[in-house]
């Protein structure tokens, strides 16, 4: 028998069975907007536009996930604590998340009013789940195959891919449970595409059910990801059709977060889903 299902409480409100959690990258590079919400005032609106199109969840990054110009503390600090203060100020319902891996970073977040530190690298700094539980916030529990934040898997194998998240996201979420964090803010995400080929990030999408049986909160950040663009041939600009079959399978598996790019059309499809479903 599966677990019983975790609810999932931030910023003092519980969360529905299908949260939105929208992209917002105050990067120069990032893969998919090529820098357009990089500046503040662009990013500001970035968010306006996110929470008006119905998102729970603001998840705010100041450091392209892949290879690139090397960014340092400072300047992370820059781009990102300053768009997390405007935005509590701005949005006091939304659920503020920080794309980060860095402790001294989810510092200074937590501080500056973040609710959530998704650290899409599985745990490479050990203090920053020290951070969510010093502040009473939440911790995404991800998976990248042990790699170093920002480098590509070369030739990566697993005897059984899902079985290996499986017990590295189980074994992150315990973890930050003993160390403090509230199990009731506590995600774990697979991580598409990080310290995985596209073989890979399609065997975690047909099994997810497997992921959500833990009981533990899914986060699924599928959107416009390269195993999307392989496997139908399509461009970063062409994957929205690929993104919302993939949303669409994931919450009838039992996907609880969804961090997308486009907001509007991810709520559509889930809706839909939820129609569906009895």
């Amino acid at each position: 028998m599966s677990p019983p299902e975790t609810p999932l409480r931030l910023n003092g409100r519980e969360l529905g069975p299908h949260a939105i959690m929208a992209v917002v990258n105050r990067t120069p590079d990032s893969f998919f907007d090529k820098g357009a919400t990089y500046g503040f005032d662009a990013a500001l609106a970035a968010v306006d536009r996110a929470v008006a199109d119905g998102a729970d969840i603001v998840d705010i990054g100041g450091v392209k996930a892949g290879p690139g110009e090397d960014v340092g503390v400072a300047e992370e600090l820059r781009r990102v604590v300053g768009l997390v203060a405007a935005v509590r100020e701005r949005h006091p319902g939304v659920v503020i998340s920080v794309d980060t891996w860095r402790a001294e970073v989810g510092e200074a977040v937590a501080r500056a009013g973040a609710d959530l530190l998704n650290d899409t690298w599985g745990g490479p700094d050990r203090r920053l789940a020290e951070v969510a539980a010093d502040h009473g916030i939440g911790l995404v529990c991800a998976h990248a195959g042990a790699l170093a934040p920002r480098t590509r898997p070369h030739r990566i194998a697993y005897d059984d891919v899902v079985t290996d998240v499986i017990a590295h996201v189980t074994a992150e979420a315990k973890r930050a449970a003993a160390l403090g964090v509230r199990r009731d803010a506590i995600l774990i995400d697979p991580a598409h595409d990080f310290g995985k080929n596209t073989r890979q990030s399609l065997e975690i999408t047909r099994r997810l059910g497997e992921l959500t049986a833990t009981g533990w909160p899914v986060l699924v950040a599928v959107s416009n990801k390269d195993f999307i663009g392989e496997t139908l041939g399509r461009p970063v600009d062409k994957r929205g059709v690929g993104t919302m079959a993939v949303l669409g399978v994931s919450a009838l598996l039992g996907a609880r977060v969804f961090r997308v790019h486009d907001v509007k059309a991810a709520r559509q499809a889930l809706a839909a889903v939820t129609a569906l479903t009895p």
